[in-house]
């Protein structure tokens, strides 16, 4: 059977996606006293099982690309390839650059964060509806979020400090919870997207 190369891409993205959510679990679970709600995602990069983290999230930002490329002749996709290739360099950044090194580091991630909102809202016109009405409201709770998270880590003075306070700007969910609030909507996203290529017939 001959695949095409939506197929191969829908794949590797699906990988990504999968690989990487399952490495935060195990990072998690192998952190000890490591709370969603007062640590941040980045911690486990530096933590106990910093290993597994770093590893998931280089190799996620690296298959995204790798699944970009088979992407790069698809009509309409440009706009999207670009957006996708942006979120997969800041996810190896965040991988190779922990959160030791703050600037860099915080401009991966925020990079990341960005540019996987942006990528749901626009590959969701490569979709039909209803489908494609997810791609923007994950898009949409992705950008949110991320724009509430910002907030309160300059009010909260987390921005200036290695301590993560709490800020009303996260709704109750802490921290941590409010940066998963930026993550899994952009990922779940990615998930099913990943899935209608994979599943793509040839034109």
């Amino acid at each position: 059977m001959e695949y095409s190369r939506a197929n191969v891409a829908g794949v590797l993205l699906f990988v990504a996606v999968s690989q990487f959510i399952m490495g935060i679990m195990v990072a998690e679970a192998l952190y000890p006293g490591y709370s969603i709600h007062d640590n941040y995602v980045s911690d486990l990069g530096i933590g106990p099982s910093h290993t597994i983290f770093n590893l998931s999230v280089f190799l996620f930002g690296l298959l995204s690309v790798i699944g970009v490329y088979f992407l790069r002749h698809m009509p309409g996709f440009k706009t999207v390839n670009i957006l996708f290739s942006l979120m997969a360099i800041g996810a190896m950044g965040v991988g190779l650059f922990t959160k030791d090194f703050t600037l860099v580091h915080g401009a991966f991630s925020s990079m990341t964060f960005f540019f996987a909102g942006l990528s749901a809202v626009a590959s969701a016109r490569l979709v039909k509806k209803p489908f494609s009405m997810l791609g923007i409201v994950f898009g949409v709770i992705t950008l949110g979020a991320l724009g509430l998270f910002s907030i309160g880590i300059i009010t909260s003075g987390s921005m200036t400090s290695d301590i993560a306070y709490d800020s009303i700007f996260y709704l109750g969910l802490g921290p941590g919870g409010m940066e998963r609030m930026i993550i899994y909507p952009g990922l779940m996203w990615l998930a099913g997207f990943s899935g209608y290529l994979a599943t793509k017939r040839e034109d």
